[in-house]
């Protein structure tokens, strides 16, 4: 595994183009996608895949945001008093940290 976690991260990605892939042939016959696609190519049949810099850069951006959303959940947590991080101080810090990102 890259120390950078692009390999967790092109996981991540991998798995929800599949599901997609999956949603889209089930309302296969409901929707006409293909319409967007030059001629000769569905999307069915084409692969989706991330350039290596587009990887690097999506986990440096997931790494800060959740850098960000443990520093804010401390501040909250260290504020009431409390010796960890619980979910409520991340669901606090959340709606803040999405505004900012």
């Amino acid at each position: 595994m890259d120390t950078d976690g692009t390999d967790l991260i092109h996981a991540i990605f991998k798995l929800v183009w599949n599901r997609k892939s999956i949603e889209r042939e089930r309302n296969e016959g409901t929707d006409n996608l293909d319409s967007e696609v030059g001629a000769g190519t569905s999307k069915k049949n084409r692969s989706t895949t991330a350039n290596a810099n587009a990887l690097k850069m999506s986990s440096e951006l997931l790494r800060l945001f959740v850098a960000e959303a443990v520093q804010r959940a401390a501040t909250i947590s260290d504020a009431e008093g409390a010796s960890k991080i619980e979910a409520t101080h991340l669901e606090r810090i959340l709606p803040q940290l999405l505004l900012d990102f």
